[in-house]
């Protein structure tokens, strides 16, 4: 035994079977000489009843110093009760985050999200997070790099913003699979961007410019009414895309679905709505509501369609989804309080429907202007009639 040094690590010949070189000033800290000529610093100490190695770095890319100083952390950790060997291990039986994002969305995603939500997380997972993360260890993977990663996405804020969310998710499951132990999930407390609800309703005159063509548009009945049932139910595009004639209830005027956003619901109908529904003919091996050119399925494009027509309506910046909109604005309009347009819409949560609240701005604009006239009034007269006035109301 010696000290380790250049000089003799250098000194050290390859025999035909690898052999150690134990340094006398630092126990545990040594050199192992491999009969290629490789050799490799290294600390040596007994954990959990046995010994243990771990490998520091290879003489040369390492000078003796570095490795003694890296060493003695190493078997300063073991004292303290550590185990640098049971680390390493972890370390390397740690997935990638691409390898674990493969088993997420096979394991996790596949049993507990809805084939919509499915496709979001895997778009997300193989765009977005594969790109920037994927090399990294699940266990490495540190706030600065969430932020790092939801930075540079900020050209995109809303998709940044489904990407965050879709990470956090990740590490949540891998910390209740024990793939990650800190108990830390690093996309906590990342700022997310600011997101601006779009607010778009059809008022009376859009409705009338539609329906117009909605009258004319013989080329494509399918998409004519699905856009008549949207507008007419308030319903979300995929609930009546791949709406079932086993589901409709015209008896009850009732649609019973099985399956929507927010689980089971029950879909009120209007007598209009109901009319819609007798219009429409039922294909033969066909059991949608809104078929499709291939057989058997539903008509699985409306965002095409919808362009056409919106086109011809003038209505080009108008979204299918602004027709659930102009439902629910309709009927905050015509005197219906939140609960119900809640019940009307499948919402499970009153704070979801109040966001509808301000879109139609009539109500609210004759109550101000209500207001607004009775103070006004009161600002123009002169305290004088307002003393007359209380006198006389005093003497009758």
């Amino acid at each position: 035994m010696a000290k380790i040094t250049k000089r003799s690590a250098d000194a050290a010949t390859p025999g035909e079977q690898e052999y150690f070189i134990w340094d006398d000033e630092l126990k545990g800290f040594g050199l192992r000489v491999y009969p290629s000529g490789r050799k490799v610093y290294l600390a040596q100490f007994r954990a959990g009843g046995r010994v243990r190695r771990v490998n520091i770095g290879t003489h040369g890319a390492l000078t003796a110093e570095t490795a003694r100083t890296e060493a003695m952390k190493h078997l300063s950790d073991v004292r303290l009760g550590g185990d640098p060997a049971s680390e390493r291990d972890r370390r390397k039986a740690s997935p990638s985050m691409k390898e674990f994002g493969k088993r997420f969305l096979a394991e996790h995603v596949a049993s507990h999200c809805k084939p919509t939500t499915q496709a979001e997380y895997k778009r997300s997972v193989e765009l977005f997070i594969n790109p920037k993360l994927g090399t990294h260890r699940i266990i490495d993977v540190a706030r600065a790099d969430v932020v790092e990663l939801h930075q540079s996405m900020k050209a995109t804020p809303y998709q940044a913003n489904r990407t965050l969310g879709v990470l956090s998710v990740m590490f949540t499951v891998a910390h209740s699979w024990g793939v990650r132990t800190d108990g830390v999930n690093p996309c906590w407390k990342v700022k997310r961007y600011k997101e601006v609800k779009r607010e778009r309703y059809l008022t009376a005159d859009e409705l009338a410019r539609l329906g117009k063509v909605l009258r004319e548009s013989t080329d494509e009945p399918e998409a004519v009414n699905c856009i008549r049932l949207l507008l007419l139910t308030g319903c979300r595009l995929s609930e009546i895309q791949k709406l079932k004639w086993e589901h409709v209830d015209l008896d009850a005027s009732l649609l019973r679905l099985p399956d929507s956003k927010t689980g089971a619901k029950l879909v009120s109908l209007g007598k209009a709505a109901v009319d819609v529904f007798k219009g429409i003919a039922k294909i033969t091996n066909n059991p949608h509501v809104i078929t499709g050119k291939v057989e058997g399925q539903h008509l699985t494009d409306m965002q095409k369609p919808w362009r056409r027509l919106r086109k011809r309506a003038g209505l080009d910046n108008v979204r299918i989804h602004d027709q659930r909109h102009s439902f629910a604005s309709d009927a905050l309009e015509l005197g219906e309080d939140l609960t119900m347009i809640g019940r009307l819409l499948g919402h499970t949560q009153v704070q979801t429907t109040a966001r509808y609240a301000h879109l139609k701005t009539g109500p609210v604009r004759a109550a101000a202007d209500k207001v607004a006239d009775a103070i006004a009034t009161a600002l123009a007269r002169t305290p004088d009639e307002d003393q007359s006035t209380t006198n006389e109301s005093k003497a009758a």
